[in-house]
């Protein structure tokens, strides 16, 4: 046991510094990494992953939890190893502990399930001592003194595969109980080579995928929040010079495996299994071998198997410098100059990526840079200029997107929603239909259609396209909405009431919804219902001031003028400056003989909207029969 507590020490070394001084720097250097984004705001799937979901935010980290589990569950098994020849069950104990740990990590992220091979790998080739080249000697030549090989070395070594498989079986049988095993449904522009009908184009291009990551790794410098949507072109033929980009790697690759798998020297042979094995086994569910993924490249995904690159990189540069600190001591200086300047760089690399995480903006157009064919990049810059109200420059981005990707359903949507608002409701139109056809589900895009019918007056085309839009969202409150303002301008108040009555009920806070079935049974002289109506929205949306306004309307009508008075007075309060609040309290004071204050609200009213002609001819009348009788005082 003695001689297997050295060997871990050995492989994993513990730092240099004291455990306190080496955390505290760890810390600190991570601080400075990351400081310029820790107030920033929450950007790109943050919305829907941390701001809008109500389930639970902590799905916005499931890379650092599952990484986080995945280092628990491994530093589990070597404390396993550690307490295996000791008396009791306390191995079976951290083996168990382990697969747990690999269930709770597989749980915030599939990948996470990894850490079971790793683990076996390590249990092994690392601790078991296994030669394979030597193994293979023996087998190709008979030899039956196998034991020797170090495979049998280990005690318990079948007993805690064992283990294994059957922990990583069961959490996968759990895992397909809970979620199926049917695979999400990806499209061509998430990931395009797994659509290539020849398996020689598929190979090369996920290849090529694979010599990405790995320079994403040795040279993070062009970063890019997605890949997808033609970001990187196929390669077709063995003749594209991005060829040399795959055999470079498995140049590299299939050099260092043969080192870790058939080197003579143990140690260097361990510790690049060990490296090799944090490299590629993470990565293995992200590589297209075993499922379609819905990416090309994802950075996220190299979180884990950057583990095994610092220990492969930290190796050999150990080497180097022994070499050359042998030989040539100013080289030694040279080594360690050029491993602070990566440092240095990586670090430098960092803030600088971590400062464009600060805002939608920042982060959006750093990807331009990076992947100019990528139709989502220019769809996100078009998107935040268009919330910041600069349409104009988001007409330009968006019309690229739908340029470099004219199937791009959802920067038509957004296109034809700008040019509605513009009022070039043809364009419009001819936008939402190619979107309709493209994606004939595409509920959206189908409620947005029937809105610019409806303003071209084509009716019964725009209440088909509602009636569409809602057969493929069921629950959409806001397309019952833009029905039953269609209906009320057909004069169908019946229908128009229904809808917007669905509205509330499917979203029981669409103050729009409720807003105007107050104010279309006001108009058509049910201020009885009317205000039953406004009641019961005001108490599941206490705070709306137009409710309040609404409502006191109907109230004043009615002859209840205290209480109308009040909402009215509430309803200003919330806003000021709204000249038809103070017009209508105006009204009010009108008719229930509070002439004074209904001047000074007319007069507030015409200050804040000089043009209203309503509020022009009530304070006319007013100043009129305060005229008169001034002369019938006199």
């Amino acid at each position: 046991m003695a001689e297997w507590d050295a060997d871990l020490d050995h492989i994993i070394p513990s730092s240099i510094l004291p455990p306190l001084w080496a955390k505290l720097l760890v810390g600190f250097v991570s601080l400075v990494c990351f400081a310029r984004s820790y107030d920033g705001d929450f950007v790109f799937d943050d919305s829907e992953a941390v701001v809008n979901n109500k389930v639970a935010a902590v799905v916005g980290c499931a890379d650092l939890l599952a990484a986080l589990f995945f280092l628990l569950s491994f530093l589990g098994y070597c404390k396993a190893l550690r307490e295996t020849n000791k008396e009791g069950t306390h191995s079976t104990f951290w083996v168990l502990l382990s697969i747990l740990l690999g269930a709770v990590a597989m749980l915030c992220k599939e990948q996470g399930i990894t850490v079971l091979g790793l683990n076996a790998v390590f249990d092994i080739l690392v601790i078991g001592k296994l030669n394979v080249l030597e193994l293979v000697r023996k087998v190709l030549h008979k030899d039956r003194s196998l034991e020797n090989t170090g495979m049998l070395r280990t005690e318990g070594l079948l007993f805690r595969m064992s283990l294994l498989a059957l922990g990583g079986t069961g959490v996968l049988y759990v895992r397909w109980k809970i979620m199926g095993t049917g695979p999400p449904a990806f499209t061509e522009v998430d990931n395009p080579a797994s659509f290539a009908s020849s398996m020689l184009v598929r190979a090369i291009n996920y290849n090529y995928y694979y010599s990405l990551n790995a320079w994403l790794l040795l040279c993070p410098w062009w970063l890019c929040f997605d890949w997808s949507m033609g970001c990187i072109p196929l390669i077709k033929s063995v003749g594209d010079w991005r060829v040399i980009a795959l055999a470079a790697l498995w140049f590299c690759l299939i050099g260092l495996i043969c080192q870790a798998l058939c080197s003579e020297d143990s140690h260097k042979r361990r510790i690049l299994t060990l490296g090799l094995g944090l490299l590629i086994i993470p990565f293995l569910p992200a590589s297209n071998l075993f499922f379609r993924v819905g990416f090309v490249v994802a950075e996220r995904v190299l979180y884990l198997p950057s583990a095994g690159y610092c220990m492969l990189l930290t190796f050999g540069f150990g080497v180097l410098s022994k070499h050359t600190k042998k030989r040539y001591w100013p080289r030694a200086k040279l080594v360690a100059a050029f491993v602070l300047g990566i440092l240095f760089i990586n670090t430098l690399r960092c803030v600088i990526r971590s400062g464009e995480w600060r805002n939608e903006e920042q982060l959006f157009r750093s990807a331009l840079s990076v992947c100019p064919l990528n139709a989502k990049v220019h769809y996100n810059v078009g998107k935040n200029l268009a919330d910041k109200g600069n349409q104009t420059a988001a007409i330009r981005y968006y019309r690229e997107a739908v340029r470099l990707n004219p199937k791009y359903v959802h920067a038509m949507n957004n296109l034809g929603n700008i040019l509605k608002e513009r009022n070039e409701l043809q364009e419009a139109e001819e936008l939402l239909s190619l979107a309709v056809q493209i994606q004939p589900d595409f509920a959206a895009a189908w409620m947005n259609l029937g809105i610019v019918q409806n303003s071209l007056k084509r009716f019964q085309a725009a209440e088909q396209s509602y009636r569409t839009a809602i057969k493929h969202r069921r629950k959409y409150p806001d397309c019952y909405y833009n029905l039953g303002r269609l209906y009320a301008d057909l004069n169908r108040h019946v229908d128009a009431l229904n809808a917007w009555r669905n509205a509330t009920v499917l979203k029981p806070e669409h103050s729009l919804a409720w807003n105007n079935m107050i104010i279309l049974l006001d108009s058509t002289g049910n201020l009885a219902q009317a205000e039953a109506v406004g009641r019961e929205a005001l108490e599941l949306i206490p705070n709306d001031h137009s409710l309040m306004f609404s409502l006191a309307n109907v109230l004043g009508k009615s002859q209840k003028y205290k209480e109308s008075e009040a909402l009215f007075l509430k309803a200003i309060k919330a806003h000021p400056n709204t000249a038809s609040y103070h017009g209508n309290l105006a009204v009010l004071y009108h008719r229930w003989g509070h002439l004074d204050l209904a001047k000074k609200h007319y007069e507030i009213s015409l200050r804040l909207d000089p043009m209203a002609s309503g509020t022009k001819e009530n304070y006319g009348l007013l100043r009129r029969k305060l005229e008169q009788m001034q002369k019938k005082n006199i």
